[in-house]
């Protein structure tokens, strides 16, 4: 693909994920998965885009897990 492009897969996306503020989402995908993380704040959000740039799957959710959801 070369950008700029778009590309949409169809799926049966949970209500209660549609409901949250795109603004509080932060999405990762790989070969094999996409992931929706979901903060209390946009700054949270920017950070953890922030600090993980360039991380695999599993490095982000230890961030997540360390960082945001051990404050919850």
């Amino acid at each position: 693909m070369t950008p700029p492009t778009s590309l949409c897969i169809p799926v049966a996306m949970p209500q209660e994920l549609c409901a949250v503020d795109d603004e509080l989402k932060a999405i990762y995908h790989g070969p094999d998965s996409v992931c929706v993380w979901v903060f209390e704040t946009r700054a949270d959000r920017n950070r953890f885009v922030e600090e993980t740039a360039g991380m695999k799957k599993a490095e982000r959710e230890a961030v997540f897990e360390r960082s945001y959801r051990a404050n919850a």
